[in-house]
Order: C-alpha cells, then sequence, then structure tokens
C-alpha cells in the first residue's frame, strides 16, 4: 500500500474527529460558551453548510492547480480552522471559526478520492479510496470517543488542539510522501462545470442523497434510542458508537474489495443491505445485546456504500472528476440534513424512538431504486465497458455512456 495513501487517510481521520466529535463536546461547549445545548447545535449545522458551500467553491478556485498543493493547502486550512476553534474568546467567534472549518472539508475529500485513484492501478482504484476513507471510519473508534472522553477531563479547547497537532502531521505527510500529481490538461472551471451536462452523473448524486439518507435518520437519533429503548446507560453508549466505528471500518474495507470487483451490483447490494440493517433495528433496539449487534450492521452497510458511490462519480466524471468528486460530500451532508429532518417528523408524529430506522430503511429502498434505474440506463448504451474507473490517461468520450460488467 502506497505511504502516501495512508498520508491521506491521516488528514482523513483528523477530518472525521472534527466532524462527529463536536457532537460529544456540545455539553461543554454550551458550559464553556454560556449557551444552551440547541443554540450550540448550531456549529454542527454551521460546519455542514461550510462543506456544501466549499466542496464546489475552493474546488473551482484551485482546478488548474497541481494536486499535492491543493491537498497540502486544504490541510492547513482545516488545521487553521481548529486553531481558530480552539482559542474562540466568544460563540459568535466559534461559530465563524467552525464555519471555516468546514470549508475545506469536501474539497479535500474529492481532490484527495482522485488522487488516491491515480496512485495506483485502475482495478485498484476502489480499494484505494477506501483506504483514503478509512481515516474517517477509524476516527468514529479511536478519534470521537478519545476526542469526547479528553474534552469531558481537559475541556473541549484541548480537545481541538489535539486536532490541531493531528492536522499538522497529516499536512506534512502529504508533503513527504504524496508524489508531484499536476492538474489534467485543459483542467479548469469550465471543464469541471462540463461534466455536470452528464445525466448518469446526477443520477449517481441521487443515488447519495437519497441512499444515503436512510444511514442518516437513523444514526442522527441514535443515542435516544440506545438509551431509552435499549436502556444503555449513558456512559455505555460511547461504546456502543465505538461498535458503529468498527461496522463502519470493516464496510468501507468490503465496499471497496466489492467495487473492484463489480461497480454497479455492489451498489445495488449495498443499499439493500442497509435498508434491510435499519428496517432490523426496529425489531433489535429492545434489548441490549441485540442493538449493540444491529449497530454494527448498520455501520458496516451504511459505509460499505461510500467507495462505491465515490468510485461511479469519478468514473461518470470522467476527465475531469474533482469537482464531481468533491461534490458527493456535499451530496453526503444534504443527506445527513434530510435525513435527520425526516427522521425527526417521525419521531414528532408519535411513531417513537425506533421509527427513525424504519424511514431511513425507505430511504435505503429509494436509493436502491434510483441506483437500478441508472444501471438500466448503463446496460442500454451502445458501448459496454469494464466496471471499473476509466484511467485519467484514456478519456472517454461524454456522448459514450458506459454499460457496467463485472471486472476481476
Amino acid at each position: 500500500m502506497p505511504l502516501a495513501l495512508v498520508a491521506l487517510a491521516v488528514t482523513a481521520f483528523a477530518i472525521g474527529t472534527t466532524e462527529f466529535s463536536a457532537m460529544g463536546l456540545l455539553p461543554q461547549i454550551a458550559h464553556g460558551l454560556d449557551r444552551t445545548i440547541p443554540q450550540t447545535g448550531w456549529l454542527i449545522s454551521l460546519y455542514a453548510l461550510g462543506v456544501v458551500i466549499g466542496a464546489p467553491l475552493l474546488t473551482a478556485v484551485a482546478a488548474k492547480l497541481p494536486r499535492k498543493t491543493v491537498l497540502i493547502g486544504l490541510a492547513g486550512l482545516f488545521t487553521f480552522g481548529n486553531l481558530l476553534c480552539a482559542v474562540a474568546p466568544n460563540f459568535a467567534f466559534l461559530a465563524v471559526a467552525r464555519f471555516v472549518t468546514g470549508l475545506p472539508h469536501g474539497a479535500f475529500f474529492g481532490a484527495g478520492a482522485v488522487a488516491a485513484a491515480e496512485l495506483v492501478a485502475p482495478h485498484l482504484r476502489a480499494r484505494a479510496l477506501s483506504v483514503m476513507f478509512s481515516g474517517l471510519t477509524v476516527s468514529n473508534i479511536l478519534g470521537v470517543p478519545a476526542a469526547t472522553l479528553l474534552g469531558q477531563h481537559l475541556g473541549w479547547r484541548a480537545a481541538m488542539l489535539v486536532v490541531v497537532a493531528i492536522g499538522l502531521l497529516g499536512a506534512a505527510a502529504i508533503a513527504r510522501y504524496v508524489p508531484h500529481l499536476p492538474s489534467h490538461p485543459g483542467a479548469g472551471l469550465r471543464s469541471e462545470l462540463a461534466t455536470f451536462r452528464s445525466g448518469q452523473l446526477w443520477l449517481a448524486l441521487a443515488t447519495v442523497v437519497f441512499g444515503c439518507a436512510g444511514l442518516f435518520a437513523c444514526y442522527t437519533y441514535i443515542t435516544p434510542a440506545l438509551t431509552d429503548v435499549a436502556g444503555f446507560a449513558k456512559g455505555s453508549v460511547t461504546l456502543v458508537l465505538a461498535l458503529f466505528g468498527v461496522g463502519m471500518t470493516l464496510g468501507n474495507v468490503i465496499g471497496g474489495y466489492a467495487a473492484d470487483r463489480a461497480l454497479r451490483p455492489s451498489i445495488c447490494a449495498t443499499f439493500l443491505a442497509m435498508a434491510g440493517a435499519l428496517g432490523l433495528f426496529a425489531l433489535t433496539a429492545h434489548n441490549r445485546w441485540s442493538a449493540a449487534a444491529t449497530v454494527v450492521l448498520i455501520g458496516l452497510a451504511g459505509f460499505a456504500t461510500v467507495p462505491t458511490v465515490q468510485t461511479l462519480v469519478i468514473q461518470k466524471a470522467r476527465t475531469a472528476p474533482t469537482l464531481a468528486s468533491a461534490t458527493v460530500q456535499g451530496a453526503f451532508n444534504l443527506a445527513n440534513a434530510m435525513g435527520a429532518w425526516l427522521g425527526g417528523l417521525a419521531i414528532d408524529a408519535g411513531f417513537g424512538l425506533t421509527s427513525p430506522s424504519l424511514v431511513g430503511a425507505g430511504l435505503s429502498l429509494l436509493g436502491f431504486a434510483v441506483a437500478a434505474v441508472s444501471w438500466s440506463v448503463d446496460r442500454r448504451g451502445p458501448v459496454a465497458v469494464a466496471d471499473r474507473p476509466v484511467p485519467s490517461d484514456q478519456p472517454v468520450p461524454s456522448d459514450r455512456p458506459e454499460t457496467v460488467t463485472a471486472a476481476g
């Protein structure tokens, strides 16, 4: 495995720790800055807003720059944003700092995904993506619980300073191990935007939004479901969420391997598996052991989709994949917002704390339906190619849709 992929994974670990640990640190932040929990929750939304805005904006600005330079700059901006958060004198300053911290998130994963795909042979590209995204999944096993524990004992600022240190380590590793990766000839905002004329690319993004909203519909309300329905003590929830991170990591690896073998069937299978796991949780949530086991399955099925859909988007974006790949992160955050909203509606309607998992199962099935339609459109295309990403040095004309078949 190239050390460059490890370098990308280190920064992904720091980003994942920042994104998810804020939820566990809300009580400490609220107490320290004299705000209510709901008010402090705005920090989560501001980070997500930064992701959605920053992904296309920063990617467009950096379209003609060498990819290594872009990755170092984005890692530096992320680290600087965390430093601003750690020294924030008041809530307003922290809110702006969280927005700034979110700006490079999507652009980094977009540029990093394309870089990871270029570092390995074409038939290993989905697995390369899974290595980079393993930093994000492992952060939920180690980074988030550690940051939460550190914040509880030494304060939330200490937790953010640790993320600053990890961010610096990631930037240094990228500078040391990632080779020079020039931008593609003709790269620029116009060529990147031209990829969005592809109906298949929009279908791929729709698959992400609707299908992954199912995961977030359940995960947003997983803590009250574990305490009030399954009967876990509040102190035990962190351990169960770490198990969720274990499932995420396993799913990420499995999804990367499966996508390299057969991309389209893997996408459909992962969404069906996620729907099944979410639907099962509504039944198993009433027992602690079965609930914990199902949480692992939800994490596994949910994150098995990540390398598959990321690979599909890079494939459909063809010769200008960076902006499209970054847009996937915006799609994930849109899925987060939509899933959380629909899951909350189910609870407010009086269907109980397990109802978001049923809502999530329905959304996952909707994602499967969109993926199946997209696959059907590909199969009707006039040209059949292997089910693997198109090599960057072998562009496929935009007027030739691909029919995807299994690849070994």
